[in-house]
């Protein structure tokens, strides 16, 4: 069930008998006594449910999801590879998101439901097998019991749609049948899931579960709960990460009615970055958010900074530019296939360019907020998190609860992005409510959000390659400089490199002669994991620079990819799997007949393409670009993916138009800049995210059905092919090359 639990081959299925007509099936890892029933199956109010289907006795069926939901639709997908297993009658099926599994093991937590994790690709492939497991039990059950009562064989028996149907016609349905498969005992092995061919809601599309409360304004999210008696905590940060706090004066905050207290919040020393307060912070606590908001303002503070004052983005562009032009060895070698020199003194035709990316923050929808309370001998939280498992950690760390005494829920969230693999919010939030000894409902600002972030660092991309009389590229050098978003996280030195770039990217495996060099940049800024690293950056400079490859000699920039991909063969990655080329010449075909490719050098507009591939998923990107005088429109844009099985289309194709826009919307306007180690952005109008006006109508999505592989997550997959085909799309309209992002900032200055 989890890609950090390996499950023997003595696991087993567990059922239990919750009542009265209910019949309760789901995993466990240990035996049944390891945790109590969730009180929530055996009644009508259903909250911190265990990874369980439970069928009741007029027939409802309530599925729980595990991961975070962060607009993923993992809320959807994941309870339907159980409904389907099972033959629910999805009408009939209600889904609830799970809060944290966690029980005691000695002291030591263990995860009742494995990998709880969302918004990182993972969800599906991690749950696949073990969730098609709990729906063949439960359907299993509801066989032996339905065959005891029409006294004939089981496996002469069919479900549908929630009824068990005998051969001559006969009907029994899963409510009527729930108790009687309660008390069944469980097989010596479990039910084999049902082959491809029997499925009818895997490879179906179906709306996401929580729709109709997100558009109609229902949805309760992290921020909108509280407990009647807690405090309402706003903070502000020291402007620098490793400053302090020189002076101050709380006394006009305290005066303002309703304020309870002002508390100063400091870093733990020694704690990995994301799991202990961000910066140092003062923290206003009032009976409502209005007179917290007033307190704050009445604060007197005086910030020193640390080492980080005299940070400046622009000086470490510049670093990373001299470090990429001197002779300085790399702080990593990340691949060396060949001899690049080599390749280099035989060559015909020879390139170089580089390419800039800038800093980038999550700007959540959802601020970061966090509720807590604390009690003797258990701790409650509620925190849109997108791994509860570390925002567990944190809780326990700082209040040495034991590990069934924390209870973690998490609501819908608004957003992930990568931010909230990270809990330092958490940690403020437990540190105060320790302090007052009351409930926290701690909120942060947007401009905290946009100034206080776990950013994504800037980064220079120096390219060169080599080519052969015969057009063949025979040497690829690709260097890169940025600032690690693994330091200070626990990650050794030689593989800081990790966060930053992948081994196996393109053109590796398909260019002889391949170098892939990284320089470290030393920055206090915090830096930390975001949505499409490290493939959103590479991408955009790898797929620019073959477009300039193509230009170079005159030619077709598909052709230029064709050749480079090569015949159609499966390639050896050195952090295993495989590059099928064939997938990824498929993908990019499709989307180049899609929008016309036969006439990209005639076309009034300008079209561009990029192609990638992310952990054996493909992606493609066409886009379609017109110039009215310094306004750019974006006509088309088109993508193809293919993630092998896909169990709901709608929402895959809404995760690729959501991810196509997404990355449109970086590439288009946003940087973060830093001088004196302030940030300059402190709000979204100065990181503007695109508007509609700036973004297609519509993206047109493709999906290629791979029924005979398992699937492959798709949260970020099309991300990183967006830039590139803009860019390149641009050179076509307008004859200007862009290799600096942002995109719009850029091409005006060059028009």
């Amino acid at each position: 069930m989890s890609d950090s639990i390996r499950l023997s081959r003595r696991r087993f299925l567990q059922v239990l008998a919750g009542g009265a007509g209910v019949l309760l099936v789901g995993i466990r890892t240990a035996s049944a006594t390891d945790a109590p029933l969730p009180a929530a199956m055996l009644g009508d109010t259903f909250y911190d449910l265990g990874a369980y289907v439970r069928i009741d006795s007029d027939g409802n069926v309530l599925i729980g999801a595990r991961d975070p939901d962060t607009g993923t639709g993992v809320a959807t997908s994941l309870p339907r590879i159980i409904a389907d297993e099972l033959d629910a009658d999805w009408k009939s099926v209600s889904v609830v998101p799970l809060g944290l599994g966690v029980t005691d093991n000695n002291g030591q937590p263990r995860w009742t439901y494995g990998r709880q994790v969302g918004g990182t690709g993972g969800s599906i492939p991690a749950a696949w097998n073990d969730l098609r497991s709990v729906g063949a039990l439960a359907r299993w059950l509801l066989l032996q019991a339905a065959a005891r009562r029409f006294g004939v064989a089981a496996d002469r028996l069919r479900c549908d749609s929630g009824t068990v149907i005998a051969p001559d016609g006969r009907r029994l349905s899963y409510g009527s049948l729930a108790g009687d498969a309660s008390k069944i005992a469980l097989p010596n092995n479990p039910p084999a899931p049902k082959t491809p061919d029997r499925y009818q809601l895997i490879g179906s599309p179906a709306g996401d579960v929580d729709a109709r409360e997100i558009v109609t304004g229902q949805t309760q999210y992290a921020i909108d709960h509280y407990y009647g008696d807690a405090l309402v905590a706003v903070l502000v940060h020291c402007p620098w990460p490793d400053g302090t706090l020189a002076s101050f004066d709380f006394a006009d905050a305290k005066a303002v009615k309703g304020v309870v207290d002002v508390i100063s919040l400091k870093p733990e020393p020694g704690q990995p970055l994301g799991s202990t307060v961000i910066a140092p912070a003062v923290a206003v606590l009032a009976e409502d958010t209005w007179s917290a908001l007033q307190g704050r303002q009445k604060l007197k503070l005086e910030w020193k900074p640390g080492a980080s004052g005299s940070e400046n983005s622009a000086v470490l562009e510049q670093q990373a530019d001299a470090l990429l032009a001197g002779k300085t060895a790399p702080t990593s070698r990340v691949r060396d296939d060949g001899d690049v020199d080599a390749a280099g003194k035989k060559a015909a035709r020879r390139l170089q360019a580089s390419y800039y990316q800038p800093w980038l923050a999550h700007a959540t929808a959802e601020p970061m907020n966090c509720m807590v309370r604390l009690e003797k001998d258990h701790a409650s939280v509620v925190v849109p998190t997108q791994a509860p498992q570390k925002a567990w950690a944190v809780v326990q760390r700082l209040t040495g609860l034991g590990p069934d005494q924390i209870e973690v829920s998490v609501p819908r969230v608004g957003g992930g992005y990568g931010r909230r693999l990270d809990h330092d919010y958490v940690a403020e939030a437990v540190m105060l409510a320790k302090v007052v000894n009351k409930p926290v409902r701690l909120l942060w600002m947007r401009e905290q959000d946009l100034e206080h972030d776990y950013y994504r660092s800037g980064s220079v991309h120096q390219l060169s390659m080599t080519m052969d009389r015969k057009r063949q590229l025979i040497g690829w050098d690709q260097r890169m400089a940025s600032a690690s978003a693994l330091v200070h996280r626990g990650v050794p030195d030689n593989r800081l490199w990790t966060s930053e770039l992948q081994a196996d990217q393109l053109p590796a495996a398909l260019v002889p002669n391949y170098r892939s060099d990284w320089y470290a940049l030393n920055s206090a800024i915090p830096r930390g994991p975001m949505r499409g690293m490290p493939h959103l950056s590479n991408a955009f400079a790898v797929e620019s620079f073959i477009d300039e490859i193509a230009h170079s000699m005159k030619e077709d920039p598909l052709d230029t990819h064709m050749r480079l991909l090569g015949t159609p063969r499966q390639l050896s990655l050195s952090a295993g799997g495989v590059l099928d080329t064939a997938r990824l010449i498929n993908v990019l075909k499709l989307v180049t007949d899609r929008i016309g490719w036969k006439n990209w050098l005639h076309s009034v507009n300008g079209l561009g393409i990029a192609c990638w591939h992310v952990e054996g998923a493909y992606v493609a990107h066409a886009i379609e670009v017109a110039m009215q005088g310094e306004k750019l429109v974006i006509e088309r844009a088109v993508c193809a993916v293919d993630v092998g099985r896909v169990i709901n289309p709608t929402g895959l194709e809404g995760q690729v138009a959501g991810a196509t826009l997404d990355a449109l919307s970086i590439a288009l306007n946003l940087a973060i800049t830093f001088k004196d180690g302030q940030i300059q952005q402190h709000n979204l109008k100065d990181y503007p995210l695109a508007s509609m006006a700036q973004l297609p109508d519509a993206v047109e999505v493709i999906v290629v059905p791979h029924d005979d592989l398992p699937p492959i997550g798709a949260s970020f997959l099309a991300m990183p092919t967006a830039a590139p085909a803009l860019a390149n799309a641009v050179f076509r309209a307008t004859a200007v090359r862009v290799r600096r992002l942002p995109l719009m900032k850029e091409l005006l200055r060059l028009l």
